[in-house]
């Protein structure tokens, strides 16, 4: 194959991973994704969200694009300002939360200072949380006295964006054990809730 042979199919090629669906892209990924920037200028107002704000168990199996789920997490537990700072709160900014993404693809965990998803268990474990197409595992050090109030940040966090978004959510406690021997967590740590989400039925 010659040289301009060799260029054309790498233009091709490129154009090719640019104009596959995101979706697609996160399906067949095996290490770490970066996000996309969060969109922070859009959704509803506020008072708007908290106005919408609910648990609702019906959902579309319809998988949610990678910036939403980019948006979803910045706003549940990202970082905000350049000193590394969260938009949830923490006792003496500990910030001793842990945060996995349980999506068709496999378990993630998501790290707000990189902005990215770090593989953390393969395979496909969405039946054990209900079926839904996302959900949200919060764990947290289980010794900790103040976890309960940093995870209950993070999930009204998701849930007012689920609000502003237009997505369907609910916070359970049911399914806080499904991963129990399967996802590595870090020492110490236990999941106290989770929260599944998808586009309304």
């Amino acid at each position: 194959m010659n040289r301009k042979n060799i260029v054309v199919v790498g233009i091709i090629a490129a154009l090719v991973a640019f104009f596959i669906p995101q979706g697609t892209a996160l399906a067949a990924q095996t290490g770490a994704i970066v996000l996309p920037k969060p969109e922070t200028d859009g959704g509803k107002p506020l008072m708007q969200a908290l106005s919408l704000r609910k648990a609702e168990r019906s959902f579309s199996d319809r998988e949610l694009p990678l910036q939403e789920l980019a948006n979803l997490l910045w706003a549940t537990w990202g970082v905000n300002r350049p000193d590394g700072r969260r938009t949830a709160p923490t006792a003496r900014n500990k910030q001793e939360v842990a945060v996995y993404l349980v999506l068709k693809s496999g378990v993630w965990l998501y790290d707000g200072l990189k902005n990215t998803l770090e593989p953390a268990l393969e395979g496909d474990f969405r039946e054990k949380f209900g079926g839904w197409p996302v959900t949200l595992v919060f764990a947290a050090p289980e010794a900790d006295r103040a976890a309960g109030m940093h995870l209950g940040s993070l999930y009204q966090n998701a849930g007012l964006y689920c609000a502003s978004a237009g997505l369907s959510n609910v916070v359970k406690t049911t399914g806080a054990d499904a991963l129990n021997g399967l996802l590595s967590l870090p020492t110490g740590y236990k999941v106290f809730v989770v929260q599944s989400l998808g586009y309304p039925q």
